[in-house]
């Protein structure tokens, strides 16, 4: 099963390298930070919000989908999780 994750880019760094392999840029998932490529998705700038798999931004999404799509992993979570962790997760 693969699973894609929405996040905020925060900075996109430059270098010599981008031209050929494409930016990379720090993404905020909830507070953990990660560095991405945006090699898929050029036109991404800081403040978007962006869908990431393996380490690769693979579209821009707009807040809202951004929003309801943690809305939904975080159902699915607790929705896996056994009875007397479910309680223990909701505290």
């Amino acid at each position: 099963m693969c699973l894609a994750v929405p996040g905020k880019i925060v900075e996109i760094k430059t270098s010599e390298a981008a031209d050929a392999t494409g930016a990379v840029g720090t993404v905020d998932f909830q507070g953990s930070r990660l560095d991405v490529s945006l090699a898929f998705v050029p036109e991404a700038k800081p403040g978007d919000w962006v869908l990431v798999h393996a380490g690769f931004a693979l579209n821009v999404l707009d807040e809202q989908e951004a929003a309801e799509t943690w809305k939904y992993l975080s159902e699915a979570e607790l929705a896996e999780l056994p009875d007397e962790m479910k309680a223990r997760k909701t505290e």
